[in-house]
């Protein structure tokens, strides 16, 4: 057994560099679109008419099913929930 250290779970997980940088910013903007919806106390069904899809997309959304959504979708749903996302470029360590 390895005692590799990793700066992230996604880094430990995906294949590649590029697969978790992607993994990274998808779970980010999908965890502050489930906060945002519990803080706002939103039902699904209200959720959905917000972003413009399925009830049942909020619930994977909720259930954190992250490989159903691609960063372009997470970024369009928090646009609709009145939130701001953004990407901070930086050098890799």
């Amino acid at each position: 057994m390895s005692n590799e250290r990793f700066a992230s779970v996604w880094d430990a997980i995906e294949d590649t560099p590029e697969e978790a940088e992607n993994m990274k910013l998808r779970s980010s903007v999908m965890l502050a679109l489930k906060n945002h919806l519990v803080r706002a106390n939103l039902s699904q069904a209200q959720a959905a008419r917000l972003f413009g899809v399925t009830q049942p997309r909020i619930s994977a959304l909720m259930r954190g099913k992250i490989n159903l959504f691609s960063l372009d979708a997470l970024v369009n749903m928090a646009a609709a929930a009145g939130l701001h996302v953004e990407i901070r470029v930086l050098e890799a360590a």
